[in-house]
């Protein structure tokens, strides 16, 4: 399955249950005491992609003021969560020299590459923004990642949610009922095909983050350039 088909059956499963109420809401996203963490490797949109992420946004947070809507300093592409976020992991339990070679190991010889970001789709709780690698890059550095890791004895929860396919960034958490369900949907729908840039990777990040990668919660542990 190409992503562009992958991307389309997400949304025309998550529109179908927008439009009969089986939506998710995300209870945590406003606890006090979520301690769940990770660690993962990031990418990050440029501004200007960011300057038109949020100009959809904006025009969500008319209709739906109530859900969660990421900021610029929030907003990513998960390359690999190595350690996906649990409640009570720590820096402490872990070598990040070790993670560090591991994951250098797997990022030799790797090129800068390019993510095109056109259009939205959505899962049942969720709206994300669609991003498009050429040449299979994306999943040819996670699959490195996968086989490095799991030649060492170092925890890691790689693929434990689900494997990683695309290059998607979560842009708006449902966190309450949605007042304006078909307005909501409608602009949705506006921005499927809507080219909101493309960014140069030059770099990828290792952070210790919580699960919404809030920047006051996250903590960069590496950058590794690409060739």
């Amino acid at each position: 399955m190409n992503n562009i088909e992958f991307y389309n059956n997400l949304y025309h499963e998550a529109v179908t249950k927008f439009k009969t109420d089986n939506y998710q809401l995300d209870k945590l996203i406003d606890a006090k005491d979520d301690r769940r963490f990770g660690i993962s490797l990031i990418l990050k949109p440029d501004e200007l992609v960011l300057k038109n992420i949020q100009g959809f946004l904006s025009q969500l947070r008319a209709v739906e003021p109530r859900q969660y809507f990421y900021p610029d300093t929030d907003i990513h592409v998960t390359v690999m969560s190595i350690i996906t976020c649990y409640d009570g992991f720590s820096l402490d339990k872990i070598s990040i020299e070790d993670y560090i070679n591991t994951i250098k190991k797997s990022l030799d010889s790797i090129e800068s590459f390019d993510v095109l970001f056109k259009g939205v789709t959505a899962s049942p709780s969720c709206i994300l923004l669609q991003g498009f690698v050429k040449d299979n890059v994306l999943n040819n550095i996670r699959n490195r990642l996968r086989s490095e890791f799991m030649s060492t004895s170092l925890e890691q929860s790689i693929d434990i949610r689900y494997v990683l396919q695309t290059a998607h960034s979560t842009i708006v958490r449902l966190k309450e009922k949605l007042e304006e369900k078909n307005k909501f949907l409608d602009l949705v729908e506006k921005y499927r095909n809507h080219y909101f840039g493309t960014v140069k990777v030059n770099n990828i990040d290792l952070v210790y983050n919580d699960w919404y990668q809030r920047k006051e919660k996250v903590k960069g542990l590496y950058q590794f350039p690409l060739h």
